[in-house]
């Protein structure tokens, strides 16, 4: 199974921003382990803070993998153009957050891109990856 785990916006800072809020380590150590304890899953990584290039992400391997974990982080709840690339691929994508962003600040109570993707987990900090990769096993 292949499996593609997206981030956005300043979630190459974890580890570094807003302890309280996202914990201290980076995403970059979880994903090790994350490869670790699925090692019959071929799971690839894609980080960025520039809206297109997630979009080219999604596009590019929308079609050929087997599921899509996204973490858009701000992007949630402005971007239309991510809710409509997650639309127009075949794959399966599930959204998580590391916060519950219901506890956040008011803006962040609505998503944009989750009434077409196939569930939401959050709240379980980075642990929330995990139950996104078992939401496709099971």
């Amino acid at each position: 199974m292949k499996l593609l785990i997206i981030n956005g916006p300043n979630l190459n800072l974890l580890g570094v921003r807003e302890k309280s809020i996202y914990g201290t380590e980076s995403f970059k150590s979880y994903y090790e382990q994350l490869k670790l304890d699925f090692p019959d899953l071929e799971l690839t990584y894609y980080q960025s803070n520039v809206e297109g290039e997630l979009i080219n992400k999604l596009h590019e391997l929308g079609f050929s993998y087997d599921g899509i974990i996204i973490n858009a982080g701000a992007y949630t709840h402005t971007s239309v153009a991510i809710r409509d690339a997650i639309a127009g691929v075949k794959t399966p994508v599930v959204e998580v957050h590391i916060s519950n962003t219901l506890t956040r600040e008011d803006f962040r109570h609505k998503s944009i891109i989750g009434p077409v993707c196939k569930g939401c987990i959050m709240g379980f900090g980075l642990e929330s990856y995990k139950l996104a990769i078992h939401s496709f096993l099971n």
